[in-house]
């Protein structure tokens, strides 16, 4: 594990889920205090390091296991990511095991690990508990007081704004950039909460797909993944901008802790 003395600066864990492989790609590689990020190399981050690539500022190590990092860069920033697998999210009890097992995990190479996560469920309701033997901080994007409630809550802009929106339809399906992308692995029995039979009783009760498009993903692109989504639960499409107010908040809250 790293030392905080003096001038050293921090590695930072990462650990999210596919669904925000877009932003934490975008968020990192804009990031000019960060001089490496090394990502552990499995299925769940080929999306994550191909969008790392393409936006092209820095070049990813990629390792397959954490117990194969170092820090390549003293004196200055570095990130390790991990990616979890979207099926985590299959139950609460599941979620919370697969994070805690990850966080420790990660807690024995860096100084401070971020989750990309929010509430999702109530599985983070009571952090403090849940990593109480990390032996390092842990940061989560907070919505005022408390954890976003999950990926849409953090690309929507809080609580609030999400509240508006299932006002205005209560049958909204919330579509954030990476849900775009990986709405099909919902419906496999193997990753996903519901088979395609199920999944048509239960949005029987929805009317429209609504975009929350960020700088990582145009609104065109969006419309375009998400054709087949609507066609099947014959819904209509809206957009409302999403932001990254809350991601980038709390990832310069996470770093001026650490370098404190």
């Amino acid at each position: 594990m790293s030392k905080l003395k003096g001038s050293y600066m921090p590695v930072v864990g990462v650990i999210t889920c596919e669904i925000l492989e877009l932003e934490f790609a975008y968020l990192l590689s804009m990031d000019q205090e960060i001089a490496g990020i090394t990502v552990v190399e499995d299925s769940s981050s080929l999306g994550l390091l191909q969008s790392l690539e393409s936006l092209g500022r820095l070049e990813p190590r990629r390792t397959p296991l954490l117990n194969g990092f170092s820090p390549a860069f003293a004196g200055r920033m570095e990130v390790l990511v991990r990616v979890l697998e979207l099926g985590l999210h299959r139950s609460k009890d599941l979620l919370q095991d697969g994070l805690g097992k990850a966080v420790r995990e990660m807690a024995r190479y860096v100084d401070g690990i971020f989750l990309g996560y929010g509430l999702c469920g109530n599985a983070l309701q009571n952090p403090e508990e849940l990593f109480a033997d990390a032996g390092v901080p842990i940061f989560i994007p907070m919505d005022e007081d408390h954890p976003v409630d999950d990926c849409v809550g953090l690309i929507i802009g809080g609580r609030e704004r999400y509240y508006e929106e299932q006002c205005k339809e209560a049958g909204t399906f919330f579509m954030i950039p990476g849900m775009t992308t990986h709405w099909r692995p919902l419906f496999d029995k193997e990753i996903g909460k519901w088979n395609p039979q199920i999944a048509k009783r239960i949005f029987r009760s929805y009317k429209r797909s609504l975009l929350l498009p960020t700088p990582v993903l145009s609104e065109k692109e969006m419309r375009q993944n998400i054709e087949d989504f609507n066609s099947l639960f014959n819904l209509y499409t809206e957009s409302q901008s999403g932001t990254l107010n809350l991601l980038q908040g709390a990832w310069e809250g996470a770093k001026k802790a650490l370098q404190s």
